[in-house]
């Protein structure tokens, strides 16, 4: 779960509550009170590293996970390779589920962009 203002102003009730009616548990959940442009988010560090082969990492939207678009193929790339799956819940996005056919399709779909962008303004 991600707000970006950290003094209070936003809350994470929603995100929290769409993730645990998924079945996250309460120590399951990881919280950063930053800008997602923000390089260090140390919430999500840990949420990744405690993931293991087999997981699935739930966010509520795509946009509480990463920068940009860049960062989020980089992210979910790295999840792969370990075996681990990732859900989007809500808004923009909410179509990918990597662990399934479809999600994998909407997800490479993205990163085919991302490397469409790179080639083309290095």
């Amino acid at each position: 779960m991600r707000v970006s203002k950290a003094h209070g102003s936003q809350v994470v009730d929603l995100q929290r509550d769409a993730l645990v009616s998924v079945g996250v548990a309460a120590e399951q959940l990881y919280t950063d009170r930053a800008s997602g442009k923000r390089d260090d988010r140390p919430g999500l560090e840990a949420c990744v590293r405690a993931l293991r082969e087999g997981d699935t990492l739930a966010v509520w939207k795509l946009d509480r996970l990463g920068r940009n678009l860049k960062h989020l193929v980089d992210i979910v790339q790295d999840l792969n390779s370990r075996g681990v799956g990732l859900r989007v819940l809500a808004g923009q996005g909410a179509s990918i589920d990597t662990t399934t056919a479809n999600g994998r399709l909407m997800f490479n779909f993205f990163a085919a962009l991302v490397q469409f962008q790179r080639t083309l303004f290095g």
